[in-house]
């Protein structure tokens, strides 16, 4: 009775705590990405590159979470 309930909770639980992850580590990223273009303006371009593709991996965590979610 419970175990549907449980498997689709549980489901639901890691794609929440995926996305949760991702946000912070965006977070982050976006917060030394401002703090090292503080640090040195001359390489603002450099830094916001990498910038969007370290926060575009990390959201590739939450499509990972989604597609891998029990059906």
């Amino acid at each position: 009775m419970f175990s549907p309930m449980l498997a689709e909770l549980s489901g639901s639980l890691h794609i929440g705590l995926a996305a949760i992850g991702s946000a912070i580590g965006v977070g982050i990223i976006g917060m030394k990405a401002a703090e090292a273009t503080g640090r040195n303006p001359g390489a603002a371009g450099e830094i916001r590159n990498m910038a969007i593709i370290f926060a575009a991996l990390a959201e590739g965590v939450v499509f990972f979470a989604i597609f891998l979610a029990p059906k």
